[in-house]
């Protein structure tokens, strides 16, 4: 078979992606904010509600992209590892969609995520075997160090949905975010790395919507052709909150994308969070990232 179609289905955001293992392209993909993570933080629960957006999701791309859920690769991350009725969530998607999830762990989604960005930068001619990768997710974000083909990674428990229903205040946030921040300098200190070798990669919603509005994109214009290889530094992020700040909702939906709105600021702050524990002033960003990782996985294995 020289194509496969994959599904990430994330704490917030449901992807999919058709991919030609032949020519390793992208043939077709659908996006959509789906909020599983909604009120997990409260109930340790997928909500009945969350759950129908997913099957919702999976019902309008299958019928928009033309492919059969039950024959595609699938994954789900934080939000599912999270949940207490993980088991029973799954089972449900399968009787109404015929769809399969496997949850994988932080370690295996930092794995395909890599594999995805190793492939990104070869494709975009960005020379670098040291690099140390930021994925902000829904309910996790993932660092991981690459030297050359080795690789160590860790899953810090916070995401851009958790963190955002966690505190209404924004020094509470920022004091949340100190913390981490010192989590994050104990796991790099292990490998007494030279910080200054080391390129800083980003992928995400967060990153490449940054990275779109630097160009002049929104979301319904959005190339990623275009975004891939984008520079982003700590004054495109600055800008990006002030342009939040000063915006009516009705722009900022036009920006990021209607089910974002309510955490694209929070994921700004952990950006410039992972910004200053690097000491970097600027992050090569990507779209690539754990869908297309499973797609080049699966196309490796039936080589």
């Amino acid at each position: 078979m020289t194509q496969v179609t994959t599904i990430d289905l994330g704490s917030n955001s449901f992807r999919v992606l058709i991919y030609d293992c032949l020519n390793n392209e992208i043939i077709n993909e659908y996006n959509e904010v789906v909020g599983m993570a909604d009120g997990l933080n409260q109930t340790g629960l997928i909500s009945l509600e969350a759950q129908q957006r997913v099957i919702n999701a999976i019902n309008r791309s299958a019928q928009k992209l033309n492919y059969d859920p039950s024959k595609a690769v699938c994954v789900t991350t934080a939000a599912m590892r999270l949940a207490k009725n993980s088991d029973e969530v799954l089972e449900f998607f399968k009787k109404e969609c015929g769809v399969h999830f496997n949850i994988i762990d932080g370690e295996e989604e930092a794995r395909l995520t890599l594999l995805a960005v190793r492939y990104a930068l070869k494709r975009e001619k960005i020379p670098t075997s040291k690099f140390i990768l930021l994925d902000i997710g829904g309910g996790s974000t993932e660092i991981i160090i690459n030297i050359d083909d080795d690789f160590f990674s860790h899953s810090f428990n916070f995401g851009i949905v958790t963190l955002t229903q966690k505190y209404l205040s924004y020094d509470d946030l920022i004091k949340e975010l100190e913390n981490h921040k010192k989590d994050i300098k104990l796991f790099l200190d292990e490998f007494n790395l030279n910080l200054d070798e080391f390129t800083f990669v980003a992928t995400a919603g967060t990153p490449t919507t940054i990275a779109a509005i630097k160009l002049g994109q929104d979301f319904f214009h959005y190339d990623r052709t275009i975004v891939n290889g984008t520079k982003v530094n700590l004054e495109d992020l600055q800008n990006s909150l002030e342009i939040f700040k000063n915006s009516s909702q009705e722009t900022i939906i036009k920006l990021v994308g209607k089910g974002r709105i309510e955490f694209i600021e929070v994921g700004i702050y952990i950006y410039r969070t992972i910004f200053e524990v690097l000491e970097k002033k600027e992050s090569i960003v990507l779209d690539d990232g754990l869908r297309e990782g499973v797609a080049i996985n699966y196309c490796q294995l039936r080589q």
